[in-house]
């Protein structure tokens, strides 16, 4: 398996970068979110995995690791390819797409070309949970603002709770504590209020 190239960006198109790795030319295909990140660049390294079938081989590459983890996330599901894959992740920003999946906007999701009713459905019920475990904090920051309730939550989730239930907790205790308070007390009294 190929994780990751890094190279010369000798071609770069809204779907396809060439990178030449000391001589050797690999073809990446990306979204469009890593072609805004790569398109004033000359060099840099992508992630990447390798999709292997019958009749070719072909590589995927990213701009970041949460874009390769919802790309991976997304082809799991029963009926999205790559390709609908990379068109979701060129739609939206990342972040915009796990929280859609993690708040259950179908709706959202939907207005991607490709991306059906069902398909929307069917993406938010196998990847809700899945991806609610494993959310980026910039996800988490649009629902909890405070730092301290930030750490709070996400010790909680470490310690193994569910994370709807543990920001719920974290924002109940948060609204009846003093502004002032410790990480230790605000983990403790959502503790106590799960």
């Amino acid at each position: 398996m190929i994780a990751f190239v890094t190279g010369n960006f000798v071609y770069k198109s809204p779907a396809v970068v060439h990178v030449d790795v000391h001589g050797i030319g690999y073809e990446v295909q990306i979204s469009l979110h890593t072609y805004s990140k790569i398109q004033h660049l000359e060099k840099g390294s992508l992630y990447t995995w390798l999709n292997i079938k019958e009749d070719s081989h072909t590589l995927y590459g990213f701009f970041d690791m949460p874009e390769k983890n919802i790309f991976l996330q997304l082809i799991s599901v029963n009926g999205i390819g790559t390709s609908t894959a990379r068109m979701m992740l060129s739609a939206m920003q990342p972040d915009e797409l796990t929280r859609a999946i993690i708040t259950g906007d179908t709706y959202k999701l939907e207005k991607i070309k490709g991306i059906g009713k069902k398909s929307a459905e069917r993406i938010v019920l196998e990847l809700k949970d899945k991806i609610g475990r494993h959310a980026p904090e910039t996800v988490s920051s649009s629902l909890i603002n405070n730092t301290l309730e930030q750490d709070a939550l996400n010790a909680l989730v470490a310690l193994g709770i569910a994370r709807n239930m543990a920001e719920n907790a974290v924002k109940k205790a948060s609204a009846s504590a003093p502004s002032a308070e410790t990480l230790e007390t605000l983990i403790k009294k959502a503790l106590q209020l799960i």
